[in-house]
């Protein structure tokens, strides 16, 4: 495993297994009181979260949902970065803890989720209540190459986005570490990513995914 995944989540005092696909566990998951109907894909931008969602929707044969996607169609086709202008950060969380609500009755179903969508504490114990949640990590560095010429993104809209980048991981680490599994994306072809959070999430069902 690649000694930045390890420093930056080196305080996770529920971390309990690790392996060398690069993976944390870190919660016990509790096979009594939750079933995984689904699988939520969680982490920063620019980790792979959409396009792993893609590629495990398909091997699957599961449909695929993007909150983001969700957040826009629920906004009359108003993107992202648009409604950001228009209504501030907090309006568009407002926007988005609806649209998480709203999920709870799918099923066999492959959730891609926005970057600050489980800042909300209410948000992660939506999913959890019908998904297993994956959160896909990636160091700053490796996110800022990845997003740099990207004029979509409201939260980089400042003069130092690299800076931004490194701000809003570290505050987010905390929310990061309340998913079910990590799952290092970075380096990697996105085909192993995908791979490995399968394995996963088998694992998490004792067998094969979502028979649990």
């Amino acid at each position: 495993m690649r000694a930045e995944f390890l420093i930056v989540f080196r305080r996770a005092a529920s971390l309990s297994w690790s392996d060398d696909r690069g993976s944390l566990l870190l919660m016990e998951l509790d096979h009594g009181s939750r079933r995984y109907f689904n699988l939520a894909l969680v982490g920063f931008m620019g980790v792979g979260k959409s396009s792993v969602a893609r590629l495990i929707g398909s091997q699957l044969h599961f449909p695929v949902v993007d909150t983001d996607d969700l957040i826009e169609q629920r906004a009359g086709g108003m993107k992202i970065n648009e409604l950001f202008a228009r209504y501030g950060e907090t309006g568009f969380r407002a926007r988005e803890r609806d649209v998480v609500e709203s999920l709870h009755e799918l099923r066999r179903t492959v959730i891609s989720t926005g970057g600050g969508l489980v800042t909300d504490p209410e948000n992660l114990a939506s999913l959890k209540r019908h998904s297993l949640v994956v959160c896909l990590w990636a160091s700053p560095d490796v996110i800022w190459e990845r997003v740099r010429h990207q004029s979509n993104r409201p939260l980089l809209q400042t003069k130092d986005p690299r800076e931004r980048i490194r701000e809003l991981v570290i505050q987010r680490e905390p929310f990061y570490r309340e998913a079910d599994v990590m799952v290092n994306s970075e380096h990697r072809h996105l085909h192993e990513v995908a791979s490995n959070v399968l394995h996963q999430a088998r694992l998490a069902c004792g067998g094969e995914f979502p028979s649990c």
